[in-house]
């Protein structure tokens, strides 16, 4: 259900825009898709698992924000980004 640190430093190293970059919204978006996918695979063995929905509702939300944010910085990056993890447009 979590992210491995294994497979975190491979989102990040697949995702960073500078060598130590950890914080850009790209990395940021990268990992809670992670853990969106992870959480949805949960809850198909776990239907009645509310405390983590609200953690998933959470996570949706955080992600949403910050793609706005992208959106609004730099469309480019921000295409890209939803391109290149699958995201609707």
């Amino acid at each position: 259900m979590t992210v491995t640190a294994e497979k975190k430093q491979e989102i990040i190293k697949d995702n960073a825009q500078a060598k130590s970059d950890t914080g850009s919204p790209e990395v940021q978006v990268a990992i809670l898709t992670e853990r969106i996918r992870n959480l949805t695979e949960h809850f198909k063995d776990h239907h009645k698992d509310n405390h983590s929905r609200r953690g998933l509702l959470m996570m949706v939300n955080k992600r949403r924000s910050l793609l706005a944010y992208l959106k609004k910085k730099d469309v480019e990056r921000y295409n890209a980004l939803i391109a290149k993890l699958g995201l609707r447009k």
